[in-house]
């Protein structure tokens, strides 16, 4: 009987084991190229959220509203800042935009790394909710965050598996000890990189400008539904061209001059 050879049990086990962990590693690499769309598909998503959400009650008492959108508006502030201080903390060739492979020619264990292993991600989550948050449907709040969990958690292991075959026991010594993705303060350790703003600057603006067309998409959305028209689109169009605008500056900025250059910073 096969219960009688454990040996051959723990072989088929291990068999089973790492062909799961290689699945995993494999869709949290493919994963990993395509996060940048996220937000599209966010877009996307919201429209049929706002048509069926009955904000009624909320849009009927400014009180209310604006204690909604408020903590709407700082939630997804919160994931810049997180960003902001992982990504201006950084040296070269770590917590990259890249989008085809990982690449990390340096492991970060000091600052915010030295709280959570993947401040970059956790920025992205409360960015992200924050314009959830702005279409009133709890549902949606919780749906997305848990879609949110199921995807980030592949790529977060493949790229956890990526940094231990490169790093080995130094890597494997700093995740034992750092959470993966709510952070712990017990272990902080003061990094050695000052902050660079240029750094945000040349690296960011993308995604402060697509946040802000996020709410206002959301707040022209259920303005239609609600009234069938848009009642001041210039204000709309404002706010569009005004994002859109920070945008070329900044691209144009960072890939036409040398304004916000930095030697040994990515």
């Amino acid at each position: 009987m096969l219960t009688s050879h454990p040996k051959i049990i723990f072989e088929i086990y291990t068999f089973l084991f790492m062909a799961l962990v290689h699945s995993l590693e494999k869709n949290g690499n493919k994963l990993f190229k395509y996060r940048g769309q996220i937000p599209v598909i966010l877009f996307l998503l919201a429209v049929p959220v706002i048509y069926f959400t009955d904000a009624q009650y909320i849009m009927n008492h400014e009180s209310w509203f604006y204690i909604c959108t408020g903590a709407a508006i700082a939630i997804s502030v919160l994931g810049q800042v997180i960003r902001a201080i992982a990504i201006g903390t950084s040296n070269k060739n770590t917590s990259g935009r890249n989008t085809q492979e990982q690449v990390a020619e340096a492991l970060n264990t000091k600052g915010i790394y030295s709280m959570v292993r993947h401040p970059l991600y956790l920025g992205n989550y409360f960015m992200w909710i924050g314009i959830v948050c702005f279409t009133f449907n709890i549902y949606f709040i919780i749906i997305v965050s848990l879609l949110f969990w199921i995807y980030y958690e592949r790529i977060m292991f493949a790229e956890e598996r990526f940094l231990e075959r490169k790093f080995g026991d130094a890597y494997v010594n700093w995740s034992n000890s750092v959470p993966a993705f709510w952070p712990g303060m017990k272990n902080y350790i003061k990094g050695d990189i000052p902050f660079s703003m240029k750094t945000i600057l040349r690296r960011e603006y993308s995604g402060i400008s697509a946040t802000a067309l996020g709410f206002v998409f959301v707040a022209g959305v259920r303005e239609f539904f609600m009234t069938k028209t848009i009642a001041n689109p210039l204000a709309y169009i404002y706010w569009i061209a005004g994002a859109i605008l920070f945008s070329l500056i900044f691209k144009l900025l960072k890939h036409k001059t040398k304004v916000l250059y930095e030697e040994d910073r990515s």
